[in-house]
């Protein structure tokens, strides 16, 4: 049993002093106003929920630095991602992926949803051992103590009716049932979650969608939907519909299914995914790193889908500037403002999010619930003067205020560092092996 006493506590009634949170086999047991017991570990600031990372390729974290040093588009920015893909292997991958979640951890993430399609070695070969990559990023998570959800994807054609270029071999099972069959392999645990992920219209044939979808009906559900316009122009040209109405006839929407970036959509594509109950994933950092566009977030979340949060390709890792983002973001395109509150961009944060992982019992400070505690600093030069409210961690703090992170229970980042690994050490000697 550990306790930790919390200077200020965001619990589901609100804002509360001097709150002491007993913990036991990394769960909450007890949440009550109190003094601090001797044992008890201090937590200063305000102590929010942990934040959930749910869309994350952790490879991409490369190329932060490297692909802003030209103009280009996506597409050339994805050639620069196909080159650091093109020689990863599960010892490397493991080690960059370590530290990259050593990142998050230290930005107050304490789950995240890693969309893994980097499956075999180069050419397509496949390792002895079928989900070796997989189970690097499984390792890497749960050696610094980040909760993950594998979202193992399939991607089987290099574009709609194209071929798999070379880079593209590593990342293909053959076809959908191949896929399925290695995934059947792979098995979850406490703070592992395996689930399913499509990489988008473009890398899975409209006919093989469902059998993507079914594989784990109980799982989370992920897929990149129309995040470039050139995505919907050959969906339209091949299929005669959008890549949300492709989604929609093959049985992929529902209330497990996380829709990621969901930025150029129709109308009718909005009342497919409101009225499934199909989150939208924005990862507002790097759809504007990209250039891809803003997407519709307050239409999506008035047709009854709900808003989650990534850092995808690692441009930035700080889910403080997600949220925010989706409101500021919003208030460029419509030339209005309050369009979301700070309540509701952390509860993206935190409740919604988390339950789009599968962590249904995350995401809030109560009893019963998984142990994940955040302290955020209201003394630095973003936050001093600002009080303490859900206001100044959403619209003022960063991901550099984070002081402390407790997560199911274990105490993992204290006094802004990580307690097992030198964070900024491991990135640099992880990216110089594969750049």
């Amino acid at each position: 049993m550990t306790a930790y006493w919390c200077a200020r506590a965001l619990l589901p009634g609100g804002i509360a002093e001097r709150v002491l949170v007993t913990v036991e086999n990394g769960r909450i047991t007890a949440v009550e106003a109190g003094t601090a017991p001797g044992d008890a570990v201090r937590l200063g600031g305000l102590v929010v929920p942990g934040l959930a990372n749910c869309h994350s390729h952790a490879f991409h974290r490369a190329l932060r630095g490297r692909t802003q040093t030209e103009r280009g588009t996506f597409w050339t920015w994805r050639e620069q991602m196909y080159a650091v893909a093109s020689i990863l292997t599960p010892d490397s991958y493991y080690r960059l992926a370590r530290a990259v979640y050593g990142e998050m951890l230290l930005a107050g993430i304490t789950a995240v949803g890693e969309f893994h399609y980097l499956h075999h070695a180069p050419g397509g070969r496949r390792y002895d051992q079928p989900n070796a990559m997989g189970e690097a990023l499984i390792a890497a998570a749960r050696d610094v103590g980040l909760r993950i959800a594998l979202l193992d994807t399939c991607y089987v054609a290099g574009g709609i009716d194209q071929p798999l270029n070379e880079v593209q071999q590593r990342f293909s099972d053959g076809d959908a049932s191949a896929w399925g069959s290695r995934v059947g392999q792979l098995r979850g645990a406490d703070g592992v979650v395996i689930g399913a992920a499509a990489h988008s219209v473009r890398g899975v044939p409209a006919d093989q969608l469902t059998a993507v979808a079914s594989l784990l009906p109980e799982a989370p559900l992920h897929v990149h939907l129309s995040e470039q316009v050139a995505e919907n122009q050959a969906c339209l040209a091949a299929y005669g519909r959008t890549p949300t109405q492709v989604l929609d006839e093959a049985g992929f929407l529902s209330g497990r299914t996380s829709a990621v970036h969901a930025t150029h959509l129709t109308g009718p594509d909005i009342g497919l995914l409101g009225g499934s109950a199909t989150y939208a994933c924005f990862c507002p950092t790097t759809e504007r790193d990209l250039a891809d566009g803003i997407g519709p977030s307050v239409a999506l979340r008035e047709a009854g889908s709900p808003l989650t949060l990534g850092s995808d390709s690692h441009a930035v890792i700080d889910l403080f500037e997600e949220m925010r983002a989706v409101e500021l973001d919003e208030r460029l395109s419509s030339q209005e403002r309050g369009h979301w509150s700070a309540p509701e961009l952390l509860t993206a944060a935190t409740v919604d999010g988390h339950r789009s992982l599968g962590f249904t019992d995350a995401g809030t400070i109560a009893v019963g619930a998984r142990a994940d505690l955040v302290a955020v600093r209201l003394d630095s030069v973003r936050t001093a003067g600002t009080g303490a409210s859900v206001e100044t961690v959403v619209f003022a703090a960063t991901g550099a205020d984070v002081t402390d992170v407790v997560v199911d229970g274990v105490h993992r980042v204290a006094d802004s560092h990580h307690l097992k690994l030198d964070v900024a050490a491991e990135l640099a000697a992880a990216i110089a092996e594969v750049t």
